[in-house]
């Protein structure tokens, strides 16, 4: 795994922390100069699994990555989809023995940062502590957005409101292209969604034929926006954009 993997992943993370929190230029170099292992995990695999004890915290480099609760019996559901520049777990530092695990749903590269490092940051430069914090806190809102999503909207405004989540954030990490990459499977989708394969096809057709949004194999293309923030009643506010 090259250098320059590990300098784009940790400056995608230095530009999703400085969107919602103030860092001056020493913090900044600091945050670039974290030490970590470059790993590359494929399609399907779990990297974090539930139960198991965690020393690092996973960045994704490249690829998306599902964090899912499992019960006793094994079934699963996916929680969250994290993509690049995303600390996928961040919360492990304080909490190690993992209860959301980690999955890869694409060739994913991941950079492991050891704990005792984000430790030292946050100890020596305060305002990278409350950058951290502000983080956690942010996925924890995404997390109760999709519990939201999942319980209380139907099959095209769940669908609509995770294609919307996506697209701001693909967009704080400089993503431009009226798009983001989504090179997931339909079965994935479908369980990020909770509907069946055959249901979810559906109302994908239904975004396409309406000019909202087109689902292709590896990304999603928006067609209309506005539609799309309604169909989902979405409202960017949870995830912070911007916000200082």
């Amino acid at each position: 795994m090259t250098r320059s993997s590990t300098e784009t992943a940790l400056a995608l993370y230095l530009r999703r922390l400085s969107g919602r929190s103030p860092l001056g230029d020493e913090e900044r170099a600091a945050l670039l100069a974290t030490p970590g292992i470059a790993t590359l995990v494929d399609v399907e695999r779990d990297f974090v699994r539930v139960g198991e004890p965690v020393h690092h915290a996973c960045l994704i480099i490249h690829g998306l990555v599902a964090r899912f609760a499992q019960t006793r019996n094994g079934d699963r559901g996916i929680v969250a989809i994290h993509i690049p520049g995303d600390m996928a777990d961040l919360h492990s530092v304080v909490a190690p023995q993992v209860t959301w695990a980690l999955h890869a749903l694409t060739p994913t590269r991941i950079l492991r940062i050891p704990h005792e490092a984000l430790r030292g940051l946050a100890t020596r430069y305060p305002s990278i502590a409350t950058a951290f914090w502000r983080d956690c806190a942010v996925d924890a809102s995404i997390l109760a957005h999709w519990n939201a999503n999942l319980g209380r909207k139907n099959a095209l405004a769940r669908i609509a409101h995770l294609f919307a989540e996506l697209h701001v954030r693909y967009q704080l990490i400089g993503e431009r292209s009226g798009g983001f990459p989504f090179p997931i499977t339909q079965v994935d989708l479908a369980d990020a969604v909770g509907l069946t394969p055959v249901h979810l096809n559906r109302m994908l057709k239904r975004l396409a034929d309406d000019g909202v949004a087109v689902k292709n194999p590896d990304s999603v293309r928006i067609l209309d926006e506005q539609r799309l923030i309604r169909l989902g009643q979405f409202d960017p506010a949870y995830i912070q954009p911007g916000r200082r």
